[in-house]
């Protein structure tokens, strides 16, 4: 299969580096902000951990965008189909404010059904719900900068994306600290005041987002762009990304029974719970990282036909993620009782973190399988299997498991179902690369590529272009 002429075969290292150190920031302000909300009780330690899984939860909505961004555009990139690639990247501003506006309503009106859920406990509540109300308005702004940063990492200006996410979330920093912890004798205003640094960084980091994508794409959004949505023409990115999303949603679907069985264990679990996971993200997020960089590598390489290429790619990509994953999670557990002492004085809560965390060592193995391989097969255009293969494990393991593994064994059970919904989800997902059974989906792919190539433009286009 022949491969245009254009096609720049790019770096795993060049695009994961940046990305690694997106992911870094990001996990550091939220480690600060725990950090920070830990300092001024457990209480709000857990209002903050509570919070940031809804959040997540939502950010569902926002990844339908961002995965199907990514792979929609790496692919017509890989056919140095520049046009299409540009009305796709002005196509996901306009569905952006309208995710955004979804989560925002979500958050305003809500919150108590969300934290009645979640059996919030009553410590927690009054401390969520304001958090939750002044987050709301933040959201719109988050994925417009999603979304943004997808398309530049897709066009391969990973630096670029990287030095917006060093402004943003270190202004977000420096505003989170005063507004937190106050300045001379003014207190602040604690939580809440992580919540308007989130709000005023978002709009920086927008505007930063802007400068870029006119200066290194030349691409200059106009009014209509930001609320007009054509369905017909973004359902080349809905296709990629539902599926992609819909694993997502029953992951924190299911991820949300296990935080509300985590809930009914007390204040104490659920900052356990909070302080633990804070600290696996930086493990993770090596693997996550090259997992984004194996999906922007396999997309671009799929959409030129070169299968025995992409095949390769996601093979190094696990062997580093394991090394990498497997070396920062043993380092973890190693420093977990000194580690444990930045958010808390509580023996048991030290104590029970320390056995979290060596208890983590299997599960973020299992995890690198499912970070890095997933990408690669929606990447590939396989992008019904992850669905399929997730969705059992996700909800009988991790849905219906941690709940009742959580009323026999507290913690621990909970965590002995996180380590077997990766594994096992991993499992498939490993086996599905290996085989090669992604190819004949990837085949066609590239025949749908060739085919958008060499039709006419749509009316609406013709029309724009006039």
């Amino acid at each position: 299969m022949s491969v245009p002429s254009t096609y720049i075969r790019p770096s795993l290292n060049r695009i994961a580096v940046p990305i690694v150190g997106e992911f870094l920031l990001g996990i550091s302000v939220a480690m600060a902000g725990l950090f920070m909300a830990s300092h001024t009780s457990d209480a709000a330690a857990g209002a903050f951990g509570l919070t940031q899984q809804v959040q997540e939860s939502l950010a569902v909505i926002f990844r339908v965008l961002a995965i199907g961004l990514g792979v929609v555009v790496t692919q017509k990139l890989g056919r140095n189909n520049t046009g299409a690639a540009t009305k796709t990247a002005f196509l996901a501003l306009g569905a952006s404010t309208w995710a955004g506006v979804l989560a925002a309503l979500c958050l305003l009106l809500g919150h108590s059904w969300i934290l009645d859920t979640l059996n919030a406990p009553q410590e927690v509540v009054p401390l969520a719900t304001i958090y939750m109300m002044l987050l709301a308005p933040a959201m719109v702004l988050e994925v417009y900068n999603l979304s943004m940063a997808a398309v530049l990492r897709a066009h391969l200006f990973a630096k670029e994306s990287l030095l917006v996410m060093v402004a943003m979330h270190g202004s977000h920093v420096l505003l989170a600290w005063l507004l937190m912890l106050g300045l001379g004798s003014w207190d602040g205003w604690g939580l809440n005041g992580f919540a308007i640094a989130w709000l005023l960084s978002r709009a920086f980091g927008l505007m930063l987002h802007l400068y870029f994508w006119r200066t290194r794409m030349h691409l200059v959004p106009d009014t209509h762009h930001w609320w007009h949505t054509p369905i017909a023409s973004l359902m080349p990115v809905l296709r990629v990304g539902l599926p992609g999303a819909a694993v997502e949603f029953f992951y924190r679907l299911a991820f949300m029974v296990s935080i509300s069985a985590t809930a009914k264990l007390g204040v104490a679990a659920l900052a356990t719970h909070s302080y633990t996971l804070q600290t696996l993200k930086y493990v993770l997020l090596i693997s996550l990282s090259i997992g984004w960089a194996c999906e922007i590598m396999v997309g671009r390489m799929v959409g030129a036909g070169q299968f025995k290429g992409a095949y390769i790619v996601v093979l190094k990509g696990v062997r580093s993620g394991i090394i990498a994953s497997g070396t920062l999670v043993l380092c973890a557990a190693i420093a977990s009782p000194w580690l444990m002492t930045l958010f808390t004085n509580d023996p048991s809560i030290i104590r029970m973190a320390q056995w979290l965390l060596w208890m983590s060592v299997l599960l973020e193995l299992g995890r690198v399988f499912n970070l890095v391989v997933i990408g690669a097969l929606r990447a590939s255009g396989d992008i019904h299997y992850p669905v399929v293969a997730s969705i059992t494990s996700l909800v009988f393991i991790l849905g219906v498991g941690s709940y009742w593994f959580g009323q026999w064994f507290g913690l621990y059970g909970i965590w002995l179902i996180y380590i077997l919904d990766e594994w096992v989800r991993g499992v498939l997902m490993w086996r599905r690369w290996r085989t090669k059974g992604w190819i004949s989906n990837a085949k066609k792919t590239v025949r749908q590529l060739k085919s958008d190539a060499t039709q006419p433009p749509p009316i609406e286009t013709l029309r724009e272009l006039v």
